[in-house]
């Protein structure tokens, strides 16, 4: 069995910098519109993009944790569709990957 330490360093450290842009957008949402509608209508759209932002972390966030769960059960670097151990180079590039890459592009 392959040691994921490192891959699991690396989800760990990439869960703390999403948190902290998380808490930063969500900071960032709260400031008060300016009363201008031109510049409110600005801000708006600024906001729009930041949700985007938030969302595709929390969604990355889900990945992560489950990948971090994987590690704990000890079943981290294995295809959870068909079972076959995950490519350490596709785990390089993607850690919280839960499918190899034949059932990924499948």
């Amino acid at each position: 069995m392959t040691d994921y330490g490192k891959h699991k360093n690396a989800l760990l450290k990439r869960l703390s910098e999403l948190d902290k842009r998380l808490h930063k957008i969500e900071a960032e949402l709260e400031v008060p519109h300016s009363k201008d509608w031109e510049d409110a209508a600005v801000e708006h759209e600024g906001d729009e993009v930041l949700e985007g932002l938030g969302t595709s972390g929390q969604e990355e966030i889900r990945r992560i944790q489950a990948a971090l769960e994987r590690v704990r059960e000890g079943n981290y670097g294995y295809c959870l569709k068909c079972g076959e151990e995950i490519a350490a180079a596709r785990l390089e590039v993607v850690p919280e990957a839960p499918l190899c890459g034949v059932c990924a592009a499948g």
